[in-house]
């Protein structure tokens, strides 16, 4: 199990469960789901932080685990 990802990956495995970008400013891409009515912001470093990686996935409802078939 990868423990770290880029912006990237995680946008691609939140495409994946049905998010769509709605719009990115600088360096961040917010993703909304329309059936579940969830937004979430992703920045696009190469690397994300611990923290900041587990906020968006408890927002969005899924694991590590979860994250890292999806990717």
């Amino acid at each position: 199990m990868k423990r770290v990802y880029s912006g990237k990956e995680v946008v691609k495995a939140l495409r994946r469960i049905e998010f769509v970008v709605d719009h990115q400013r600088g360096s961040h891409i917010f993703m909304h789901n329309l059936e579940r009515n969830i937004s979430v912001v992703i920045p696009l470093h190469k690397e994300i932080r611990k923290g900041t990686l587990h906020n968006i996935l408890k927002k969005v409802g899924i694991t590590l685990d979860e994250l890292s078939k999806l990717v």
